[in-house]
């Protein structure tokens, strides 16, 4: 006797409705999927294929591009820089974060100050970029480190009092500003006048009085360093005249066989004096310590340094970032554990290096991946802050594909080489972020 197949009542109908609902899913999601393809996984494969022409795009070069890659100065140099940048960046901002986390836990004015430090976030790069240029100045005057650098310096070394100053030719002054200047052959009981220019007059010392030539002294040798010259002209060279200043503060030295037997300050008159000088010839030294250059700063934009300065102001917008994540993962810590390991005695440094960093190691984690994507495609902050004589050694993989590819080399072979490289490396840390997503998703 036949069997009869027999089929559940409403399982077709289930069946369609559960077609229906993948259908009208892949509806919705097919615009996103489009539009996810044009702007992403076209270009990732156009750069791909793209790599492998040379920078016409007219000859096929296969691995050419890369091999050029491993040849080239500049790119093995914005990879070195990208490296320092993937080490040192993270690893700051996320010790930065850890600790401003921490410490904002235990004062009032946590959420005014959290706030202050997350500011940065909303500057944009190129904004931030040029207030650090201008902040990285060699000019005292206009960069605010420098003319905090020199303000220090000048603190504890006396800067040379006339950096500008220069004798007046041909009055008896031999030397320059290098080497010092040195009078003719005197004898004590001489009076010497000694004439420099090239002090602007907003550099004399306010406390300067008129120039005035002392009288001789037995035994000793005196005279007067002023500047030799008379607003609205009228004064003759190599005299002191009525309207002359004297410059206060210089050193004046008297040199017999090479050696300096006797030394003496300037006083507000320029007037000086060398007493107990014995018998003979001796010659008036005014020494290089007057005229040396002032204190110029930190060159922070050179070639030493210009790396280093550019990290600092990516510190600078990205800290706040990272304190707040870290922040958020603290404030969800157990407090009774932390509460438990001060009662049976450990201090509040075991409690942090002990209990408060292995709890917040899946979140420090998070911190330190997303920020190591973040460094290695930083572009504007480089751009901007780092002047063009220096452009090269401060460039990362990123600035060095653009400048390849549209800045100048007009290289698009190169430059989607370089891209390709960039996605290689990036695309590591992007999957371990994925991971410990889901993970922390599903836990």
């Amino acid at each position: 006797m036949a069997q009869r197949t027999t089929t559940r009542p409403g399982a077709d109908p289930r069946r369609r409705a559960l077609r229906r609902r993948r259908l009208l899913g892949a509806a919705f999601a097919l615009p996103a999927l489009l539009l996810l393809g044009a702007l992403v996984a076209y270009p990732v494969v156009f750069s791909v294929v793209r790599s492998l022409f040379d920078a016409s795009g007219d000859r096929f070069v296969g691995a050419g591009n890369y091999l050029e890659m491993a040849r080239d100065p500049a790119t093995l140099t914005a990879l070195r820089n990208s490296a320092v940048w993937v080490v040192v960046a993270p690893v700051l901002l996320t010790g930065l974060g850890l600790v401003l986390a921490v410490l904002t836990e235990r004062v009032r004015w946590a959420t005014a100050f959290k706030l202050v430090l997350f500011l940065p976030m909303a500057v944009s790069f190129l904004a931030a970029g040029i207030v650090f240029r201008l902040a990285y100045e060699q000019d005292p005057d206009r960069g605010v480190l420098n003319a905090v650098v020199v303000g220090v310096h000048d603190a504890f070394v006396e800067p040379a009092p006339y950096p500008t100053a220069r004798a007046r030719e041909g009055l008896g002054l031999t030397g320059g500003p290098a080497d010092g200047y040195t009078s003719g052959e005197l004898r004590p009981g001489a009076v010497a006048v000694l004439p420099f220019v090239g002090v602007a007059p907003g550099a004399v010392p306010a406390a300067a009085g008129p120039a005035r030539a002392p009288d001789a002294a037995p035994g000793a040798l005196t005279g007067t360093v002023y500047l030799d010259f008379t607003p609205g002209a009228g004064g003759r060279p190599g005299r002191v005249d009525p309207a002359e200043k004297g410059l206060p503060g210089v050193t004046v030295e008297a040199v017999r066989d090479g050696t300096a037997v006797a030394s003496a300050r300037t006083a507000a008159d320029g007037s000086f004096r060398l007493d107990g000088l014995a018998e003979g010839t001796y010659r008036l030294r005014v020494p290089a310590a007057v005229f040396a250059a002032g204190y110029g700063g930190v060159d922070w934009l050179g070639p030493a340094l210009i790396t280093p300065a550019v990290i600092g102001a990516y510190l600078w917008v990205w800290t706040g970032f990272s304190m707040v994540l870290i922040g958020a993962g603290l404030a969800a810590l157990p407090r009774d554990v932390l509460e438990a390991a001060r009662v049976d005695g450990a201090s509040e440094r075991q409690v942090f290096r002990r209990i408060t960093v292995p709890l917040l190691a899946p979140v420090l984690t998070v911190v330190f991946v997303t920020l190591v994507i973040n460094v290695m495609k930083v572009f504007d902050l480089v751009y901007v802050i780092a002047p063009g004589p220096v452009q090269e050694e401060a460039n990362v993989l990123a600035t060095r594909m653009w400048l390849v590819s549209f800045g100048g080399g007009n290289d698009q072979g190169l430059g989607s080489a370089l891209s390709v490289l960039l996605l290689l490396l990036v695309v590591p840390a992007m999957v371990l972020n994925i991971r410990r997503f889901r993970k922390g998703g599903g836990s």
